[in-house]
């Protein structure tokens, strides 16, 4: 199936993100003790605990910080206890943007993301304003040149919903958030390493923004991702 260009704002994405190495230590920290949490500290058993532990070992976070958050979490250390909240909202253009956060203090992190919303040019929406825009999916995406007969062939054999090609080349395989651990670990097994593997939100429709639209838009995102109690910020502004 052929799709519009998304390989420009993938690597848009990854760039702004490599920017901010600094803050990904935090955030795998809180995903490793919510997911331990809740699901326990079996890693056999809990499938959310051991994609956040392989993002943790892709970040080069020692074992020993690891091992010490999920023992927080399932309460064999004293630790702090957080909790999810989403957000929605709209930013520049009527783009739609999900804010996930977790926080131990949900009034400070409602205050931060509506202050921000609405200093940057944004509108803070209601619960499911622009959640139905978006599809909770695996996505693993291929750079252009990958063979897309290989990747096409692996992915649907081991359970993918779709693979979608692009107009420059790249190659997006997605799956059912219950199914991308396997896909992802079948296409690896077949020597195809991707440049980006995530259970995201994934944007239905997109919207074009460029010059001082395309500008403004970006800083709001980069306003919402700096804000200490955020996760990650999905939208589906094309800049």
């Amino acid at each position: 199936m052929a799709g519009h260009s998304k390989w420009a704002n993938i690597q848009h994405r990854k760039g702004r993100q490599d920017e901010k190495r600094g803050r990904i230590w935090t955030r795998i920290i809180r995903e490793i003790m919510v997911a331990a949490r809740q699901g326990g500290g079996d890693l056999n058993a809990n499938p959310r605990l051991r994609l956040a532990i392989e993002k943790a070992k892709a970040a080069n976070m020692p074992a020993d910080n690891i091992k010490r958050n999920i023992d927080k979490a399932t309460g064999n250390l004293e630790g702090v206890t957080y909790e999810e909240i989403r957000y929605e909202g709209y930013g520049i253009g009527g783009a739609a943007i999900i804010v996930d956060t977790m926080t131990d203090n949900r009034v400070r992190t409602v205050a931060d993301v509506r202050h921000a919303f609405n200093k940057y040019g944004g509108n803070m929406g209601t619960e499911g304003s622009v959640a139905f825009q978006f599809k909770h999916c695996g996505q693993i995406i291929f750079a252009p040149g990958t063979s897309e007969e290989k990747v096409m062939e692996v992915a649907l054999e081991a359970g993918a919903d779709d693979v979608v090609v692009d107009e420059e080349g790249a190659i997006e395989v997605l799956t059912a958030p219950s199914d991308f651990e396997t896909v992802k670990n079948a296409l690896e097994a077949a020597g195809l390493h991707p440049e980006v593997a995530e259970v995201t939100m994934r944007a239905e429709n997109t919207i074009g923004l460029q010059g001082d639209d395309a500008d403004r838009m970006q800083k709001l995102l980069d306003v919402l991702e700096d804000l200490d109690d955020v996760q990650d910020v999905y939208h589906n502004a094309e800049i």
